[in-house]
């Protein structure tokens, strides 16, 4: 893969990772309330999710969901329930300032890798991204490798980024401050997590 399509690609996942969304909110509840260890996690958790649909776009995979009707709208259906829960969850919680700022509002790691996971994997428009994005990169004599690099160059953004987010957040001057504000900061994500999966929905 010549330098200067990479950088392309690269630079088109960075903007794609950059841009605010259900993702950024499940960092940033699991980097506020958990903890910086837990923030990363769910980053982790996020970037498995995005590297999961770049290997079925390059595998052929993101084709027989774009093409399947009843299947992309399952995901995209599950994904809108999934969000509706987590809305739920935001809006019903009690955030007590002492036990926040003590780090702990029990959220284990297991939980922040797999709400990390499930933002992304229950979002089936990735397939159709990365469909239209991959089919710009990949010409008839691109081998085995191309693809190796394309799925990691994605993934990599991903984590890289919220990983980096995470770390931002979990800033010891901001996360006091974000904690102090968290019983604000859950009801605005539940209201945001609620109109996301109305969209999706609709």
């Amino acid at each position: 893969m010549e330098l200067t399509a990479w950088l392309s690609l690269a630079l088109l996942c960075i903007l794609g990772a950059m841009t605010p969304g259900q993702s950024l909110i499940i960092i940033l509840k699991h980097s506020v309330a958990g903890g910086r260890l837990n923030g990363l996690v769910a980053s982790l958790g996020h970037g498995l999710g995005v590297m999961l649909y770049a290997i079925a776009t390059v595998v052929g995979l993101a084709v027989i969901i774009q093409q399947t009707p009843w299947l992309f709208d399952l995901i995209r259906y599950l994904g809108a329930a999934f969000l509706v829960w987590l809305g739920y969850k935001a809006l019903v919680s009690k955030a007590e300032s002492s036990s926040l700022l003590a780090g702990d509002d029990g959220l284990s790691l297991k939980q922040s890798f797999s709400e990390g996971l499930m933002i992304s994997f229950l979002n089936p428009k990735l397939a159709i991204f990365f469909l239209a994005l991959f089919s710009q990169f990949v010409d008839d004599a691109a081998g085995w490798q191309q693809s190796v690099i394309m799925v990691a160059t994605v993934a990599g953004i991903d984590t890289l980024w919220y990983c980096l987010v995470a770390l931002i957040l979990s800033h010891s001057l901001m996360l006091d401050k974000l904690r102090q504000n968290m019983n604000i900061i859950e009801k605005c994500s539940g209201v945001v997590l609620l109109a996301v999966a109305l969209r999706v929905v609709l």
